[in-house]
């Protein structure tokens, strides 16, 4: 009897802990994205001339853009990318170097912001909007966005409950004088 009752409590608490670790690495794979979100649409709402006097938004895509902006507020503008590769978002921020300075020989920073990321053809990570908010389809002419939006899904499992978690932001690009 005593085995039986250590079984069975053996079995729930394995249970239990398989239940609780999927529910945890989702919160993880949440909080981790939810923060990669906000700080892009902050990223993205400073975007700035580059150092080098590049135009705010260099390149767009519905699974990436890369953008200049002051990063970590000092005198220096970073290139930012946000891209989605393998179910992997992530962020790299290239610092110029030189005098003057030039993003050439830049130096590279990467970061994972999200995984795994399960967006598919039908919901982009990027859409891009005109001054008039309409959405601006490929080839995006990047002189003509005003803003951007994020949408990123988050699915530790996709096989398993809870189901997927979405995430969503927008930025208007302030510093863009033509779009105001």
């Amino acid at each position: 009897m005593t085995a039986l009752v250590l079984t069975t409590l053996g079995w729930l608490i394995v249970y239990f802990y398989k239940t609780n670790a999927y529910a945890l690495e989702q919160s993880i794979s949440i909080g981790q994205a939810r923060r990669g979100v906000e700080d892009a649409m902050l990223y993205l709402r400073e975007a700035s001339y580059g150092n080098d006097g590049a135009y705010p938004i260099k390149n767009v895509a519905t699974s990436s853009v890369t953008f200049y902006a002051n990063t970590n507020n000092d005198t220096v503008i970073e290139r930012v990318t946000y891209i989605l590769i393998n179910k992997v978002l992530y962020r790299t921020i290239a610092t110029p170097t030189g005098n003057p300075l030039s993003y050439a020989n830049a130096t590279i920073a990467t970061s994972t912001i999200a995984t795994p990321v399960t967006n598919n053809e039908s919901t982009p990570v990027f859409r891009y909007f005109d001054k008039n908010g309409t959405e601006l389809f490929a080839p995006v002419d990047i002189s003509e966005i005003a803003s951007i939006r994020t949408t990123v899904i988050v699915d530790v499992n996709v096989n398993r409950a809870p189901v997927a978690f979405t995430l969503s932001g927008g930025a208007t690009l302030r510093n863009l004088k033509n779009n105001q």
